[in-house]
């Protein structure tokens, strides 16, 4: 058997949305720049540059909150359509170099190396893995080069050891673990820093005094081991399985979410924002609905399922609520959508226009975490599987649930 090496490379462009608009418009440079909704609108920060980073912003930030913290940076409406021969062309450098590349975002690639050490060996390079780690470092300067973006780069055994140390390389340098040094490397992280570990699953975890990757991964026995004990060993297997080092088959198109085979890590979430404040309760369940379908759609990929449901509620005052409910493992849609209904129906008491909404599922098992009972209620037949086949052929949006009130009010 081969040795493990550090070979996946993760490469994420730095800030890419603010660089692009730097190279179109070179007196932005230095200067604190957001790009997403545009003060007195709704809607977030898509990115912002480091120097508006020093303000408190960030992304995902709401605008208005943004324009609070920045009014003086320069706000810039996200056109999307400029940004994507950019992001063309930093792959073709990639391919120059690298015989596997896998497009995970419109800002981030991974690319194997395995099997090109002695390609690149160098009589000045002092194993293979420095053999990699230079030429990545060219890579990523080439595309500083010739298309102007910055760039860094995480080197590793697995694909989550390489993501998280592309993040450690920020800002436009290249950070290589090699086989061995993994726990060392992610022990002091904080546990958001793990892919699939998001704000909701953290809050959890700091709020029982779990607030790195070394109190996650070394859970005596006791209470915490048993709450949290499923996702300290995904964690686990996410850092040192060297066997988990398959990239996509195919690329993700830009903007959609990441999610690895099997990973029980976190959390699965998706939620949307109105573009204008909605009374309609017809039209918030059919936005419910659809939000259902994505999670549901998000998990059978990961091939798991998710034994908490839970509801997200944002009111025109910005009052928000979050509001779960605990179920037999499931991704069924249908399931889920009556678990969400049923929680919104109790919820929404207030009598105000709905701002956002939004549907999670965590607590996450995989096939052979689930307990089957003897008397458990049988089997759905697998249309979710079958929709899923219809979708992996013709795209997310060709096959959607049925909506209530006899027309789509669909606003994903």
């Amino acid at each position: 058997m081969t040795a493990p090496t550090a070979r996946i490379c993760c490469l994420d462009l730095d800030t890419f949305f603010v660089s692009v608009e730097r190279l179109l418009d070179p007196s932005l440079e230095g200067k604190p720049v957001v790009v997403g909704a545009m003060p007195g609108k709704r809607g977030v920060v898509t990115a912002c540059s480091y120097e508006v980073r020093e303000f408190g912003v960030h992304s995902g930030m709401g605008i208005a909150e943004a324009y609070r913290l920045a009014p003086d940076a320069v706000y810039l409406p996200g056109q999307f359509g400029k940004y994507s021969p950019y992001a063309k062309e930093v792959k073709g450098v990639l391919e120059r170099f690298c015989p596997v590349v896998r497009t995970a975002s419109i800002d981030e690639f991974f690319l194997d190396f395995r099997g090109c050490g002695r390609l690149y060996h160098k009589a000045t390079d002092r194993d293979a893995d420095a053999s990699i780690e230079r030429v990545v470092g060219e890579m990523r300067q080439a595309i500083q080069d010739e298309i102007g973006l910055p760039a860094s780069a995480g080197i590793g055994p697995t694909r989550n050891i390489a993501k998280m140390a592309s993040g450690r390389a920020k800002p436009a340098g290249v950070k290589m673990v090699r086989v061995g040094e993994e726990l060392a490397f992610v022990h002091p992280l904080s546990v958001r820093k793990y892919p699939g570990i998001g704000p909701v699953t953290e809050a959890k975890l700091v709020e029982q005094g779990i607030e790195t990757l070394a109190d996650l991964l070394d859970l005596p026995p006791g209470p915490l081991r048993a709450r949290f004990g499923n996702l300290s060993d995904s964690v686990r297997r996410g850092v040192l399985d060297h066997t988990v080092t398959k990239l996509a088959e195919r690329d993700r198109p830009a903007f959609h979410e990441y999610d690895e085979a099997g990973s029980t890590a976190g959390s699965i979430s998706n939620e949307r924002t109105f573009s204008a404040d909605v009374g309609d309760t017809l039209k918030v369940e059919n936005q419910l609905r659809a939000l259902c379908e994505r999670v549901c759609w998000r998990a059978r990929s990961r091939e798991i399922s998710a034994r908490t449901v839970t509801l997200r509620l944002r009111w025109s005052d910005f009052h928000t609520i979050t509001r779960s409910r605990t179920l037999p493992p499931t991704h069924d849609e249908n399931r889920v959508f009556a678990c969400v209904k049923e929680l919104f129906r109790v919820a929404n008491t207030r009598g105000m226009s709905i701002r956002l909404v939004g549907v999670g599922l965590s607590n996450l098992v995989g096939p052979n975490d689930q307990l089957v009972l003897p008397f458990a209620e049988p089997s759905r037949p697998k249309v979710g599987r079958a929709l899923d086949a219809v979708r992996e052929r013709f795209g997310y949006d060709a096959i959607r649930l049925g909506v209530a009130g006899g027309k789509s009010n669909w606003l994903a």
